[in-house]
């Protein structure tokens, strides 16, 4: 049984760490404005890439993924504790989701996710990546990708050999992807979606 302040110093680590709005920061940055102000609100990547910066999008793929993924890997250094490691990156997904920062209006946490699969389950990570390039590259709906791709990280945990607590976290934050989707699940039935585009949307 982990003891409780392990599981509340997993919880902080990983919240705070997943917390920090790297679309908002970059955007600001290289002087692009508020993404809060730009296309769907969102902080994520997808709206990051409809400022038409693609560097400044993929920089923010990079930081997205990898902040959850490095809250995994300083628990799993520490405690050597698959479960705490798999804790960790859900707490820093839900930071990312929630930010306080941000009064709790953060992204989707798709990238997080990804992140999180990648460090705790690096082969299932990989065929959940390319899972998600191949829907958006056939499809160019970027919330169709990463629904598909969440969907069966979980079935992928499986075939490549993960245990039960692999595959029950990864459902879990399928789940809450898919909470978080519920506008674009919508659009997508009703076919308003929108479509991943590369050219400018200016400020609201």
């Amino acid at each position: 049984m982990i003891p409780f302040e392990s599981l509340l110093t997993a919880f902080i680590l990983g919240y705070f760490l997943g917390s920090i709005p790297f679309g908002l920061v970059l955007c600001r940055l290289f002087k692009i404005g508020d993404i809060r102000k730009i296309g769907s609100g969102n902080i994520g990547v997808t709206n990051v890439l409809r400022t038409g910066r693609k560097g400044v999008a993929l920089l923010t793929l990079v930081c997205d993924v990898s902040k959850a993924g490095v809250a995994s890997l300083i628990v799993l250094a520490l405690t050597h504790s698959p479960l705490l490691g798999l804790f960790t990156g859900a707490s820093a997904v839900f930071g990312h989701n929630f930010p306080v920062w941000l009064k709790f209006k953060g992204g989707k946490g798709v990238a997080a996710t990804l992140g999180v699969i990648l460090v705790n389950s690096p082969l299932a990570g990989l065929y959940t990546l390319g899972t998600w390039l191949l829907v958006a590259l056939i499809s160019r709906y970027s919330s169709l990708a990463a629904l598909v791709s969440l969907l069966l990280a979980p079935l992928y945990a499986f075939l490549t050999g993960k245990g039960l607590v692999y595959i029950l976290f990864y459902l879990f934050l399928a789940g809450l992807a898919y909470v978080r989707h519920i506008q674009n699940i919508k659009r997508l039935l009703n076919k308003t979606e929108s479509k991943i585009k590369l050219k400018r949307i200016s400020q609201k």
